[in-house]
């Protein structure tokens, strides 16, 4: 099948089959005429990629990931290095949501503390009327 084929049957764009394509997630052979020709198993490939992008992982860890994958959720059969990368990934994204969490109790405690003193508003120093902090 051809690019837009695979585009359809997906739900995702050319571009991004072709971003997977170069990243060795997906593989495509070449037509005659220079086409990209997919086989119907990429179909199957492309709904599991989706997937683990879904669940946080980038394009190298996909490709390390992929020749694990069964189904279209995908299972991945375990063995013990891909064990270890999935972990470390999953201790990367719970340090991240730690600092986000710490930044949003200190956005939070400044906004409360700035609500309080608004009571005898009076302009900022430095204020000119006009709203500074993007939404």
């Amino acid at each position: 099948m051809l690019i837009g084929e695979l585009s359809r049957r997906t739900g995702v764009n050319a571009h991004q089959l072709r971003y997977y394509e170069a990243q060795g997630l997906l593989d495509a052979e070449r037509g005659a005429n220079g086409y990209r020709e997919y086989d119907e198993g990429a179909v199957l490939r492309v709904k599991q990629i989706r997937h683990l992008l879904g669940a946080g992982l980038s394009s190298e860890d996909i490709a390390y990931l992929l020749p694990c994958a069964t189904g279209e959720a995908p299972d991945l059969l375990g063995c013990p290095e891909l064990l270890t990368a999935m972990r470390s990934r999953l201790r990367r994204l719970d340090e991240q949501m730690s600092r986000l969490a710490r930044s949003r109790d200190a956005l939070a405690h400044y906004i409360e503390t700035a609500d309080r003193t608004t009571a005898g508003s009076r302009p900022c120093p430095g204020d000119t009327g006009q709203e500074r902090v993007p939404a």
